[in-house]
Parts: structure tokens; C-alpha cells; sequence
């Protein structure tokens, strides 16, 4: 029991270290823990073995001095196992003396002695090692050095001083052990540094003793493409029962194909019904197949297995002499089925089998494109596969399609050939006739070419619907007169237009599909011009009422430059309204035709007049409905006269220019009045109306022997279509 101050003592030292480390040769190192319940435990393990070292040297004790008498020393050597010492002496001087009775140096092994020296080098007693090491036959030695208690030459003699090491040990150059257990191997001995192994011949298969060897039962998987199999001892016999498995596993894609050799001889029994394999038997497994068992005498010859694995089994007893089998395999591609037809297509390459890995492909014909799972594609190819299907579907060639033609404006398309807009299609552009017309008057037709584009056979043409100008679908026949006179027939005068501007009526004529062409005075209001967004614009009916549900806008209006506005002189008395939007002409909306520049008109020549004026005079009222008449031109003298006599009884009667002409009946009744302004006076020349001329102005209406003047369109010929082309 502790003393109450050492107790005392062990509380106060805190900072000393609470474990104590101890040494024993033979436990190994011991740590021991103080706890402060004063009991002391310590816990002890053992030292890990040191490793065997490879060489060292070993020494008489005081070398190189002279040993002291009445020594007994012992060294023990060892090296790992699988090796041998080999002791080399540098140095040996001892007491020289008959049998080394009383000093000597002895080397042992396993307790059995290799040797006892004495002496030295030249010395004629004692047994001297001279320079031949010696060699241990294990991996141990033991030296044992004793000194006698007298030794007159203690001052000469040093002992010895010698150099070990570890020498590989051929086991297998050994002779067998006396006691009969055999060789190290049964077969094949090969030495390794510190140690060896065993191996077998071939056929042959090493045992779990790691030492014999047995007749070899299996070959293992073989999945080479070809190969060469036979059963154990082929063509003798095995000697020993053998079950044996081997196993053919080839690449997928691929199937064996057994070709037994004539030699085939396994042991059956002979049966009404043929050989039964009771005790020896080859079995040929096939994936999804009843196995085969094969025996007898008869070779199977050549079986196909259409697999890429084939396992066979071969089975004797310890009776019986199956003298056994041997059989070459060999394996094929698995083959695809033959692909069948592409309609307007062709696969290839045409083969008459096809293969694992082959691959086809499909081109289309002329004209046609490969299409799957509803969407074009530009190439196709598909494999044969190890499962030996196709692993894509063959496609369809569809017949391909240039898309619809290019839109013709007031025209359409007439096919000739083929179907829609499939391939060698032939088509015609047509205009809507007989309201338009195509420009060059060639014969161009349009084929659907393999490379999806319609090409023409006249390349150079630039195909254009064009107004056909006036052609009325219904011709007037009657003579009638505007003031008083009949009402004329719908769609005879599809030219005509009706203006309303500032709550005053005036005429127009359709000439272009943008334009319509008036009087100047029309579109003047105090000397000034008026607004276009004043103007409205009507057509396309012969009633006024229907005429105000369709109005057409204006874009801008254009006066001859040399109309003079703030005068009563009518000279140039010509303007152009353009239309905000195009015009698609039909049989109650049509263009009349312009005259050629410089055109000249025959006296006596009945015009076509036409408009939305009053038709009578006291009371003033205005028609509803289209009237039209028919006038004569007249002479220019004859104008002249008639306007010099009014300005007997009138003034400001305006004067005639070159840009006038008059027309009308010298009895009067029939004439154009107000709002008829700016209306059209046609001629009918070679089946169409021409503008000849645009109401300008008149002294009263219809009275006998006055006419009503109009300005000569031909004049202005070359404003109009210049101004057409610029604004």
C-alpha cells in the first residue's frame, strides 16, 4: 500500500508524463499507465520478428587481437528459407593442435558437424579451411569457438574472421528425399530465387497438391474463328475415367460448325432402336436446342450449329476402351435475310447471300427521294447484324415535288402533264382572260427538274399578265343621247369612273391598273388644287347607289403642268389620279385603251360618250344610272364658226387650241352636260375603245348649233406615261 506522502506527492505532479516505457528482451517493449487510483497497469506485445538478413560477417571475440583463454562461443546463422549459407573465411589463426583438441572453431548444420579447424595457413598440425567456402546445406549454420585454459601463444594466435551469405538453392537439381515421398514435382521442376515451382506437361493439369500432375480434362473456351479439338489420349484410350467439358465461344455475328474426322469410336450399347450411350458419351449442347448425345462407331460428320456457342461434354467410365474423337470447327457470318425491292429505287450491291457485318444501300431514281418514317432523308445504308436481322428498315422513294410555281399576278397555272407539282410535271402560265393578256406572246411551258426547280424551255422570257384595255364584254348598239337618253347596260362601259369631289360630280376613265385619267378642271377649287383625300373615287357599277358602297382612294392627283388654274381657258385640260391601291380587272372594271402619240381622229368618226351628269337641264337633275351617247367628231372649222358666232352674244366664251376637238349633232338634243366632265369620248377601232378624247367644256347643253369640245388625249401621250413611270 502507498504511503499517505507518496500519495500526497503523486497529486502535485501534474506535469509529469503519466506513462512509463520499459524494455524486455524477451517481451518487447512495455508501457505502463499510472492511474490516479494508485494502481499501476502495465500492457505488454511482442516484438515483430526481424527479417532474415542476406549476408554479414562473424568474428573471434578481441579480432584482430589475440583471443583470451577459457572461451565458449556460439553464433547462429540463418537466411530466409529457399536458401543456402556460403561461409567464406577472410582470416583464420588457432591454436594448431592434433584433432583441434584444444582450440577450435566448428561449423555445424542442423547439429551435425561440416567441419573442425585449427592452425593457420602454413601451420603442418590442425585442420585449416584454406580459401574453399563452405556451404550450408539449408538455411542455417551454427559456430561454435572454444579456447583451452592455457595458450603459450596467446600473444600470436587471432582467431578468425569470416563472411557470410545467402545463396539461391537449386531444389530442383536435388536428389529425391530418402523417404520416399518422390520428386519435388511430378513433371517439370523450375527453380526461382528462394524457391520453385512445378508445371505440368502439355495435356496434363497440375493438382491442388502443387506437385503431381493429372491427365488434363478440358480445354477451356476456345473463341478463335477455327480450331482443332480432341478428347483425352486421342486416338488411344484415355487411362483413368475423364469428364470433360469444352466450350467453343465465338464472336456474335458468327455460328460453328462441327466437322467430326472418320476416327470417331465411343462405347455404346447396341439397341433395335441403334447405339445407346449409357456409360460413354459426347453430349453437343446448342443454345435453344435438345442437347445431343453421340456414341458408337459412326462419325456424325459435319454439324452446323447456327450459334456463335457450342458446349460439349465428354464422359467415360473406369471401364470401357472409347478410343475417342476429334473434330475441326470452323464458323460462317451469320446471314441476313435477302432485301426486298424499293419501288422507283435500287439496293445495293446485289448479292445472292448476305452477311454479318455487309451492308446495302438504296439510291432513288431520277426524279425521287428517299423518305422514312414520314421525313426525307439524303443517304441511306443499314447493317446485317450478329442477331441476323437488318438493323434499319429499308426506306421508300417518293417521286419528289418542286413546290408550288411561283405566283402569276392576275394569271394561273395550267398543267399539261404530270400531277401537281410532281416531278416531269409540265405547266403553262395562263392569264385571266379575257381581262389580261401574257406579254410576248410565246408558247413558255415549265417542267419540274430533278433538282426541285421548274425550268422553262424559254429562259429569257419575263412572263406578264397585262391589262386587255377596251374590250367591253357587252357592246352598245343603239344610239342613244346622255341628256334624255337610255341608260346603258352594265359592264358595257367598264372604263367609267364616277368623282365626287367637294359635293360636285365629275367623270374619270380607268386607263392602267393604278391609274385613272380627268379633266384638270375636275380637281381645281378656287385656282387651286384640291386635296386628294377630297377625291372619291367609284366604279365598277352602272347604279350610283350601289357605286358609294365600293370607293376606291387616291394617292395623289397630277395635273398637266400647263393647265392654267386660275382662268377659264381650257387648254390642257388633262390630270391623272393614282390610286392607293392596284386594280384587279374583270368584266365591270377594265382599262380603256390610249391612243398612239400624235394620233389623229376622221371627221364624221361616232365617239362613244359616257357619265353621271344631269340629264335635264330646267330643272336640273342627275341621273342615277350610267348614260351614254353617241356623237361625231366634227371638223375644226366647223368649231371655230360656232364659237365665233357665241361670242356675238356671249363673252368669255374660251378659245379653241390644237389640244381640243368638238363633236356633236349641228341639230342638237344630244350632247354631255354638267358633271360629264372629265368622262371619256371613245372611238372603236379594230374591236377595241379608244380614249380619244376627256370632256372639257361646252356653252349650254345640247342646243342646236353648238358642240361640246374635249381635250385631245393623243397630245398628251408622252406626259402620261411619263408621269406613270416617275410618280
Amino acid at each position: 500500500m502507498f504511503h499517505l506522502n507518496v500519495r500526497h506527492l503523486l497529486l502535485q505532479q501534474r506535469l509529469r508524463s503519466l506513462t512509463d516505457t520499459a524494455f524486455n528482451p524477451k517481451m518487447g517493449w512495455t508501457h505502463c499507465i499510472v492511474l490516479f487510483l494508485y494502481v499501476s497497469a502495465c500492457v505488454s506485445w511482442r516484438l515483430p520478428e526481424p527479417e532474415p538478413v542476406m549476408h554479414g560477417a562473424v568474428q573471434s571475440p578481441n579480432y584482430p587481437q589475440p583471443y583470451s583463454p577459457s572461451l565458449q562461443e556460439q553464433w547462429d546463422l540463418s537466411v530466409p528459407e529457399g536458401y543456402q549459407i556460403r561461409l567464406t573465411f577472410t582470416h583464420l589463426d588457432i591454436e594448431a593442435s592434433a584433432g583441434c583438441y584444444y582450440d577450435s572453431l566448428t561449423v555445424l548444420y542442423d547439429a551435425k558437424i561440416l567441419g573442425k579447424f585449427c592452425g593457420h595457413e602454413n601451420s603442418a598440425d590442425g585442420h585449416h579451411p584454406g580459401t574453399q567456402p563452405i556451404l550450408s546445406p539449408g538455411n542455417t549454420l551454427t559456430l561454435i569457438f572454444q579456447s583451452d585454459d592455457n595458450n603459450p601463444e596467446r600473444h600470436q594466435n587471432v582467431g578468425f574472421s569470416a563472411q557470410y551469405q545467402a545463396i539461391d538453392r537449386d531444389e530442383c537439381s536435388e536428389p529425391e528425399p530418402d523417404d520416399g515421398s518422390g520428386p519435388l514435382c511430378s513433371q517439370i521442376c523450375l527453380n526461382t530465387l528462394g524457391s520453385y515451382i512445378c508445371s505440368c506437361h502439355h495435356g496434363y493439369e497440375l493438382r491442388p497438391d502443387q506437385r503431381s500432375c493429372v491427365l488434363s480434362c478440358g480445354g477451356g473456351i476456345f473463341d478463335e474463328p477455327e480450331g482443332y479439338l480432341f478428347s483425352p489420349g486421342y486416338p488411344n484410350p484415355p487411362p483413368h475415367a475423364v469428364s470433360c467439358q469444352y466450350i467453343i465461344s465465338v464472336e456474335a455475328g458468327f455460328t460453328v460448325s462441327l466437322n467430326f474426322t472418320d476416327n470417331f469410336h465411343i462405347e455404346s450399347v447396341d439397341t433395335e432402336q441403334g447405339p445407346n450411350c449409357l456409360h460413354h458419351w459426347l453430349e453437343v449442347t446448342i443454345p435453344e436446342r435438345e442437347p445431343i448425345k453421340l456414341c458408337g462407331g459412326k462419325s456424325p460428320g459435319l454439324i452446323a450449329a447456327n450459334s456463335n456457342t457450342v458446349t460439349l461434354d465428354y464422359h467415360t467410365d473406369d471401364e470401357g476402351q472409347s478410343r475417342g474423337w476429334s473434330l475441326d470447327y470452323s464458323t460462317h457470318r451469320v446471314k441476313c435475310p435477302i432485301p426486298g425491292d424499293v419501288a422507283m429505287g435500287r439496293v445495293t450491291p446485289i448479292l445472292t447471300e448476305y452477311f454479318y457485318r455487309d451492308y446495302i444501300f438504296v439510291r432513288c431514281d431520277q426524279g425521287y427521294k428517299l423518305m422514312m418514317d414520314g421525313e426525307e432523308i439524303t443517304s441511306f445504308s443499314t447493317m446485317c447484324q450478329n442477331n441476323g436481322q437488318w438493323h434499319l428498315p429499308l426506306p421508300e422513294c417518293h417521286i419528289i415535288d418542286c413546290g408550288e410555281p411561283e405566283p402569276l399576278l392576275n394569271g394561273g397555272v395550267t398543267y399539261l402533264s404530270g400531277y401537281q407539282n410532281q416531278y416531269q410535271s409540265v405547266f403553262q402560265y395562263h392569264c385571266n382572260e379575257p381581262f389580261y393578256t401574257l406579254t410576248g406572246g410565246v408558247s413558255v411551258t415549265f417542267t419540274c427538274e430533278a433538282d426541285r426547280k421548274w425550268r422553262s424551255n424559254h429562259n429569257d422570257v419575263i412572263l406578264t399578265c397585262i391589262p386587255v384595255c377596251g374590250q367591253p364584254t357587252k357592246l352598245i348598239t343603239a344610239y342613244q343621247r346622255i341628256i334624255g337618253g337610255r341608260e346603258a347596260p352594265h359592264d358595257s362601259i367598264p372604263w367609267q369612273v364616277l368623282l365626287t369631289i367637294n359635293a360636285k360630280r365629275g367623270g374619270g376613265m380607268v386607263i392602267a391598273d393604278r391609274w385613272i385619267m380627268t379633266a384638270a378642271h375636275d380637281l381645281t377649287h378656287d385656282g387651286k388644287p384640291v386635296s386628294h383625300e377630297t377625291v372619291q373615287i367609284y366604279m365598277g357599277y352602272s347604279d350610283v347607289k350601289t357605286m358609294l358602297g365600293f370607293r376606291v382612294f387616291a394617292a395623289s392627283i397630277h395635273i398637266h403642268p400647263e393647265y392654267n388654274l386660275s382662268s377659264s381657258d381650257y387648254n390642257n385640260d388633262i390630270a391623272l389620279i393614282k390610286l392607293q391601291d392596284p386594280l384587279t380587272f374583270n368584266s365591270s372594271i377594265m382599262p380603256i385603251c390610249l391612243p398612239a402619240e400624235g394620233a389623229t381622229y376622221m371627221t364624221g368618226e361616232m365617239g362613244l360618250v359616257s357619265g353621271f351628269g344631269i340629264t335635264t337641264i330646267y330643272p336640273p337633275r342627275l341621273t342615277n344610272r350610267l348614260k351614254y351617247v353617241h356623237l361625231p367628231v366634227v371638223d375644226q372649222k366647223t368649231c371655230s364658226n360656232s364659237l365665233s358666232k357665241m361670242r356675238k352674244t356671249r363673252e368669255n366664251v374660251p378659245r379653241l387650241t390644237n389640244n381640243m376637238f368638238c363633236a356633236g349633232v349641228p341639230e342638237g338634243g344630244k350632247d354631255t352636260c354638267l358633271g360629264d366632265g372629265g368622262g371619256p369620248f371613245a372611238l372603236r377601232d379594230d374591236g377595241q375603245f379608244w380614249a380619244t378624247g376627256i370632256v372639257s367644256w361646252g356653252v349650254d347643253c345640247g342646243q342646236q348649233g353648238r358642240y361640246r369640245f374635249y381635250t385631245k388625249v393623243a397630245n398628251y401621250m408622252d406626259w402620261i406615261n411619263k408621269t406613270m413611270q416617275e410618280k
